[in-house]
């Protein structure tokens, strides 16, 4: 997932937003790995890749992959946003779907490693911890103004 400042997920809201309205509780321990990706990196790896990268498919995302039980929590107190709930798999698959609980559940991390290696990649943000602090920073003060 990429986000920051004027980006889609920024103007449209998407996860922040469902985080800050309490609709995104942690399913059963939320053990899925998610893997994030600043705006600004994301922008970088596309100029490396463009100016001589080899062709291929590249994983353009953060040091750190995390699990949901880690990262929403995060995510939650870097808006300003109350902790998300905890709410039984059973009662998540009612009212999020199967698809919905698989994204807490199952979904796995990538690496970055053939990125950094073949196209001398650096990230600007190594761990979503302090692309959330920086893409959110300004979500929290409004909401605290």
């Amino acid at each position: 997932m990429s986000g920051g400042p004027g980006t889609y997920y920024d103007r449209h809201g998407t996860t922040a937003a469902d985080v800050i309205a309490a609709r995104v509780p942690l399913v059963e321990g939320a053990p899925g790995m998610y893997s994030y990706l600043h705006v600004e990196d994301a922008a970088a790896a596309a100029v490396v890749a463009l100016e001589g990268g080899a062709p291929g498919i590249y994983n353009i995302v953060d040091d750190d992959p995390a699990p949901v039980s880690e990262w929403l929590p995060a995510m939650a107190d870097a808006i300003g946003a109350k902790p998300p709930r905890h709410v039984p798999r059973w009662l998540a698959q009612i009212v999020a779907g199967e698809v919905g609980v698989v994204l807490m559940t199952d979904v796995r991390g990538a690496s970055n490693a053939k990125a950094k290696r073949e196209l001398g990649w650096t990230l600007r943000h190594p761990s979503w911890r302090e692309g959330f602090r920086t893409a959110y920073s300004t979500t929290a003060e409004a909401r605290a103004a």
